[in-house]
């Protein structure tokens, strides 16, 4: 009996080391199969990755063209090729893991020798995946240059996410403005704030987030292309890498020629720094998903402070059982992001001399991070903030009977007796009212009933006079700006990837 694996045809093809047995139908050649027998993960490069490095080679060969490098047709031909595959064709024909050769040579050469078979067929004569493809390139300065422009789209892609995330925070941080409820600090009652204080500070943390993503971008926009082997520009004639960098920059991405083609070769410091970004919002994600799977915990033992929408069945055993799934889910994804950063942290410390030699799994990583965090930030603007709803009612009761609320006190009877009157307030299961009457405060006019009143209004505690209070509304009502914007998101990007 014959398996499939007799069955499969071979053509020979041949690189620099010799003759190698090629699958027929396969577009690669002989480097390619090479590398392919060293697969380590079976996790195949990323097509983002893909994508970049194809457009990058259809620009070059353009530039190369004009520049008397290479013919005029075999440019056409490669630049035809190369958009085919940057549309999404012929993407099975890049079968390496991301493990691989820490230069990326083996996925720039899968490029080369895919373009130049296909450029070949169009021609009707022989394209050399080195000599043509590849001309005034390094797989050194090609394969940075393509994590860069990836990496530099994901980002852009996680900064339109997490603007509609903040928004949808900011529109529950004005549906929330008068919703008072007792503030935590160390899980204890605190003075009261409001849950559109609350929201509006989880707002603030995502805006923060995509200033620090504006913040790096630049460094990441910033192209080893150019530099050639070793950052010299080898082989690179004068002005080609400007003139292709020039043709991969568009009106929302603007690239640029590294500034010191040494440093661009040698070290990822940008990729580093944009992953540092990554895991400084995983963790405020984090932070801001346990507090809502806290103030929705219950439904009766828990704080019940908010209610989440209701997705599926929580348990296979307890029936109405239902869990907030969004949250543990991106808790989850922040949790990985974290890891990933130590992995590309690890990685950019991996330059020796002129070449960093983990550029493959830097690439993995910041992706992959940039792209959980994504997908993650519409979920749960989408599928849980959009839908979170509370009880006013029973969040003011519950924040009028935290002893927190004698700190409005201490102006008037100091902070020993205001202790007194919380002890004695959870000790009697009496209001604070009620013990600061019977405790004579009124009586021997420390404090006017009028005065009582106001200083124990907990909505009014939330607001108090100068810049904070101020500040804090002012964060509340941002919500009410940019209802079309998020709308436009709603509608073009929001589920693409879920």
């Amino acid at each position: 009996m014959t398996d499939a694996s007799e069955k499969q045809a071979f053509r020979v093809e041949h690189d620099s080391m010799g003759e190698v047995q090629v699958p027929a139908d396969a577009l690669w050649g002989a480097q390619t199969q090479r590398a392919r027998a060293h697969a380590l993960s079976g996790e195949r490069m990323p097509r983002e990755i893909i994508v970049a490095l194809t457009q990058i080679k259809s620009a070059a060969a353009a530039v190369n063209a004009e520049l008397g490098v290479i013919d005029a047709e075999v440019a056409q031909a490669i630049q035809d090729a190369a958009r085919q595959i940057s549309a999404g064709d012929y993407l099975e024909h890049f079968p390496l893991d991301f493990f691989q050769t820490g230069s990326g040579t083996s996925t720039n050469m899968n490029a080369n020798e895919v373009i130049a078979t296909l450029a070949t067929r169009k021609l009707g004569r022989p394209v050399h995946p080195n000599d043509q493809v590849n001309a005034s390139q390094s797989s050194n300065d090609v394969f940075p240059s393509a994590v860069h422009i990836a990496s530099a789209r994901t980002l852009s892609a996680l900064i339109r996410a997490l603007d509609h995330l903040a928004g949808t925070l900011e529109d529950k941080a004005a549906e929330f403005t008068e919703v008072v409820k007792s503030g935590r600090t160390h899980l204890m009652d605190a003075v009261p704030v409001t849950l559109g204080q609350e929201f509006s500070g989880y707002a603030s943390a995502v805006r923060h987030g995509i200033s620090r993503i504006r913040g790096v971008l630049p460094e990441v926009c910033e192209l080893p292309l150019g530099g050639t082997a070793v950052g010299t520009g080898l082989n690179a004639p004068p002005g080609f890498a400007a003139a292709v960098i020039g043709r991969l920059s568009t009106e929302a991405l603007s690239f640029t020629e590294a500034a010191n083609h040494f440093e661009a070769a040698g070290g990822r410091d940008a990729l580093v720094a944009a992953s540092g970004v990554l895991r400084t919002i995983a963790v405020s994600l984090y932070k801001m998903c346990n507090d809502l799977r806290l103030m929705g915990s219950g439904p009766r033992t828990g704080l019940g402070e908010i209610a989440i929408p209701e997705l599926q069945p929580g348990s296979s055993i307890m029936p109405g059982k239902v869990n907030p799934v969004i949250c543990e889910m991106v808790c989850q994804a922040c949790a990985q992001v974290i890891g990933n950063d130590a992995a590309v942290g690890f990685a950019g410390a991996a330059g020796n001399f002129e070449l960093n030699v983990m550029v493959p799994v830097i690439a993995r990583n910041l992706l992959g991070s940039a792209n959980l965090l994504t997908t993650g930030a519409a979920l749960l603007a989408d599928r849980t903030v959009a839908g979170i709803t509370t009880d006013p009612d029973r969040l003011r009761r519950l924040a009028e009977s935290s002893p927190a609320i004698v700190t409005a006190l201490n102006r008037f009877i100091g902070y020993e007796a205001a202790a007194a009157v919380a002890h004695e307030a959870l000790a009697t299961g009496q209001t604070i009212r009620d013990v600061v009457i019977a405790l004579g405060h009124v009586e021997r006019g420390e404090i006017t009933q009028e005065q009582l009143d106001k200083a124990l209004d907990v909505l009014a505690m939330t607001r108090p006079a100068g810049p904070g209070g101020q500040k804090g509304q002012q964060g509340q009502e941002a919500g009410r700006q940019r209802p079309s914007e998020r709308a436009e998101w709603n509608s073009h990007e929001a589920h693409r990837n879920l």
